[in-house]
């Protein structure tokens, strides 16, 4: 593997202002929180969730990938605009790490930008290399999957960690599964390997809205990140966008009979999950309770679907 610290630029100004002296291995070190597109992200959970904290906070970059080596562009096209004779715009790609300051002063660090097509290890080597050198503490993943689930009901999350006690307090809901690899579960993989803790947050979207922007699942997945991090995600600012989307579906399901029914077969088959597991509920007495292995099966052929992308 080629020297990771060839890929990446250091604002060494910008690390002194917002960071000054890190110590590597410090509990006091700051959270990374990542969030790469390229991947799964039904409801564009990270999206959002990106979008929103660099909106809210204070934000200086302090690290800039070189995605000129990482990207395939002919696979990943950016986006340029033609304006009447001339070309006006071009929204290049970034893989970077920014400094945030939330809302109650504390600084945190946010990976984000387009998932690399190529040398996923060497990348991912560099962030390790990072996590060390600014001290991080604590490193969390945010993501959307879709799931056979409605949106009438409660969101769930599967939480994942890099060892038990960080997720002790929730439920799989999987059993074992192959699925395609993403950068980010790479990299979790290897922070867990390098005795760092990291976790991860991926938020079950109902699969009907998994193409379209959902912050109601943003808003679930930065809740858990404050539980888990202590940060304050200021997530009263997306509470309005989150309402308006839910006011927006529920729209739509009044207007079609045929996404009503599956609205209706899916609250049947969430609620006797939910009573299969203790938790009460009034409808749904006979439909059949779908296992883990079925639930992982099913986010497995999706899954596998996505691979040719």
């Amino acid at each position: 593997m080629l020297d990771p610290q060839g890929i990446y630029d250091v604002d060494e100004a910008a690390v002194e202002r917002t960071l000054g002296r890190s110590v590597p291995g410090s509990a006091d070190g700051p959270v990374l929180m990542h969030a790469v597109r390229g991947f799964v992200d039904a409801g564009s959970a990270g999206d959002i969730a990106v979008e929103h904290l660099v909106d809210e906070f204070r934000v200086e970059r302090l690290v800039t990938f070189d995605v000129d080596q990482l990207l395939d562009y002919r696979s990943k096209r950016a986006t340029m605009t033609f304006d009447s004779d001339r070309w006006a715009d071009y929204q290049a790609p970034y893989l970077a790490i920014d400094h945030l300051t939330d809302a109650e002063g504390t600084g945190f660090l946010l990976l984000h930008g387009s998932e690399p097509d190529l040398q996923w290890e060497r990348v991912v080597a560099g962030v390790i290399q990072l996590v060390e050198r600014f001290g991080v503490s604590l490193v969390v993943g945010i993501q959307g999957i879709p799931m056979g689930l409605p949106h009438t009901r409660p969101l769930s999350l599967t939480a994942h960690a890099t060892r038990p006690g960080l997720v002790d307090d929730y439920t799989s809901w999987f059993g074992s599964v192959k699925v395609p690899g993403s950068l980010a579960a790479l990299l979790e993989y290897r922070l867990g390997e390098a005795g760092h803790d990291a976790l991860g947050f991926t938020v079950h979207v109902p699969h009907y809205l998994a193409q379209s922007q959902y912050p109601p699942a943003t808003v679930v997945a930065l809740k858990h990140t404050e539980r888990a991090t202590g940060l304050d995600l200021a997530i009263p600012a997306l509470e309005e966008a989150a309402t308006d989307a839910k006011i927006e579906v529920e729209k739509q399901v009044a207007e079609s009979a045929e996404i009503a029914a599956v609205v209706k077969a899916l609250e049947e088959q969430y609620d006797a999950f939910a009573r299969s597991v203790g938790r009460p509920s009034l409808l749904a007495d006979t439909t059949p309770i779908p296992s883990a292995d079925e639930l992982g099966a099913e986010f497995e052929r999706f899954l596998a679907q996505q691979n040719g992308d």
